[in-house]
């Protein structure tokens, strides 16, 4: 009998762990869109800014499902809130593809780059396209291209990409059976708003399962000619 009961305990403790592992989580899929209008971000503001809410950012997700906004959008919203540490993100678009699909996000209250691609629906779930900290810089910098690009603009380094989700990035066959898609980034000389200097290329690869695997450095544009 106590046996059984140590059985017993041990599959429910495995349940339990299944169910909280980050591959039981819900699909993400073209439910989770929601555009984003002028009045929606006003009644917002208006309703959040001076607010006693916890913060601005909550409070603009519970304003979404005020504002009509689908039970799967405010779920991705407060998803990516989580992930990202802070972020307020509205998916905007999608494209389903194997086995990782792609999320263009809107984030109406940055002051710059409003918009992002995330790689969704493989492991990880959420992959942010824009973290540079996941980019192949070390072989960028060692190449030649850039080191000559930096005798032209010295303080030239790489940005995050102002995704408008009407380009989606190429995507071509990987090794083994797995995938990799093709992403640019703007190549600025120290600032925002400084000199443009062309684009870098990064593969972000993933296995046949969409398990995510590393990016890779694919080359550079040159810079434009004015």
């Amino acid at each position: 009998m106590r046996h059984a009961r140590l059985l017993l305990i041990m599959a429910f403790l495995a349940g339990c762990s299944t169910a909280q592992s980050p591959g039981s989580l819900p699909k993400i899929g073209e439910s989770a869109v929601w555009q984003v209008s002028p009045q929606f971000l006003a009644i917002a503001h208006a309703a959040c800014d001076k607010s006693s809410h916890p913060g601005v950012r909550e409070c603009m997700i519970d304003q979404m499902a005020k504002a009509g906004a689908p039970t799967a959008a405010v779920s991705f919203t407060r998803e990516l809130y989580k992930q990202s540490h802070g972020e307020f993100g509205i998916m905007t678009g999608f494209q389903n593809q194997s086995p990782v699909a792609f999320a263009w996000v809107t984030y109406p209250l940055r002051a710059n780059t409003n918009y992002g691609l995330l790689l969704v629906n493989g492991r990880p779930p959420i992959i942010n396209v824009e973290d540079l900290k996941l980019l192949d810089r070390k072989t960028m910098e060692q190449s030649s291209q850039f080191q000559d690009l930096k005798n032209q603009f010295p303080k030239v380094d790489v940005w995050p990409g102002d995704r408008d989700g009407k380009i989606w990035p190429n995507s071509q066959a990987g090794p083994s059976g797995g995938i990799q898609f093709v992403v640019g980034y703007p190549l600025l000389n120290g600032c925002h708003a400084c000199e443009r200097a062309g684009f870098a290329i990064f593969t972000w690869n993933f296995d046949a399962q969409g398990k995510f695997l590393r990016t890779a450095f694919a080359g550079m544009t040159p810079p434009p000619l004015n």
